[in-house]
């Protein structure tokens, strides 16, 4: 068992965690159809369960998982597996009715039901369900009130609320400013953009995949890969001094790991050119603010020339730009982790003269 705990371990380090989520995304869209079975769900769901009770058998793992604070995020790993098990295979069953010339069966009147008596019904056994199980976790599971604030003593690690725990984690890679402001601005601007942006009725009101694959595969990528992993991997992997652990590894205080970020001028100048940093600070970030640049203004246009060019035509110029603008946004931050976890890469442009950094 030393030797399984040991290959987990491995495995969850944050470079390994993230590569193996975006395998398994791609693995998902690509085997639908064989992920659609219901024997992948039930051993899905199944695989889940055996982790986490047999997980239990281990002291460090338990003192994670069973923290009252985490609990809930137990269970929400195994509803977001069995709900995106669910949209795959719900999509998969619409689309071979939809090749075959049936239509969703959504849409079939035989599906439908009233909403008085049968769904208000339905939502009246949820609530008292649902009411039952919250009187019965509080009585088991105490509430984790902790002592008075005390300035001279506080939590090591210090966790925001799993909610924004994927704000804590960007946090490690960009300014405050960055992580704090323009990116969650710009994730609800991209929501509030999307009626505009995707204007494609397929896909309304029931499950697909065949007729929606660029936006269902970007929404998967976000959601699931992105924010739901940042989340994980605050809750469960995150330790003392915000070091990360492995599941099945002791939470040691004294960790220190031997880390030395570097900006990409010093990785420029310093390393590569051989020079010191020149004391110009436009000059020292010179090839920072280039890329950005690249990056922002310049990728987008080579893209809709290039891989893009149908969606350019399809989408138009205006609306084009805004969802590619987007979606380059929201893959600075997977770039940004990767650099930071596999290069130790700080920032892209550093301006400490001016508080700007990115």
């Amino acid at each position: 068992m030393g030797v399984v705990k040991g290959l987990i371990n491995a495995l969850t380090r944050p470079e390994l965690f993230f590569g193996l989520a975006v395998v398994a995304l791609v693995l998902v869209i690509w085997k639908r159809e064989w992920v659609a079975s219901n024997t992948v769900g039930y051993a899905l769901l199944g695989g889940l369960a055996v982790f986490f009770i047999l997980g239990t058998f281990d002291f460090n793992f338990r003192q994670i998982v069973t923290k009252p604070d985490n609990v809930p995020i137990v269970g929400l790993i195994f509803l977001l597996a069995f709900f995106v098990w669910y949209s795959i295979r719900e999509a998969v069953l619409n689309d071979r009715r939809i090749a075959a010339g049936h239509g969703p069966i959504e849409k079939a009147e035989s599906d439908r039901v009233w909403v008085w008596p049968d769904l208000v019904y339905t939502e009246l056994i949820s609530l008292i369900l649902c009411s039952v199980v919250l009187i019965v976790w509080s009585i088991f599971l105490k509430a984790p009130l902790e002592q008075p604030a005390n300035p001279a003593n506080t939590p090591n690690p210090s966790k925001a609320p799993w909610y924004f725990l994927g704000l804590q984690e960007m946090l490690v890679y960009f300014d405050p400013w960055l992580a704090g402001v323009v990116l969650p601005g710009l994730i609800i601007v991209g929501l509030i953009c999307i009626p505009y942006v995707d204007k494609n009725p397929k896909g309304n009101g029931y499950f697909t995949f065949a007729e929606r694959k660029a936006e269902i595969t970007i929404f998967l990528f976000g959601f699931v890969v992105l924010w739901c992993s940042l989340i994980v991997l605050g809750t469960f992997l995150r330790g003392p001094n915000w070091n990360f652990f492995g599941p099945f590894e002791f939470w040691d205080i004294h960790k220190l790991a031997a880390l030395t970020n570097v900006n990409l001028s010093e990785y420029v100048w310093v390393r590569a050119l051989g020079t010191g940093l020149p004391s110009n600070w436009f000059i020292r970030e010179i090839f920072g603010i280039l890329l950005v640049l690249f990056y922002v203004f310049a990728l987008p246009v080579i893209l809709a020339k290039g891989m893009l060019k149908a969606y350019y035509a399809k989408l138009g110029a205006p609306r084009y730009y805004v969802a590619v603008g987007l979606f380059l946004m929201m893959l600075s931050l997977p770039v940004k982790m990767l650099a930071r976890w596999l290069f130790n890469l700080k920032y892209i442009v550093a301006i400490g003269e001016y508080f700007f950094n990115i």
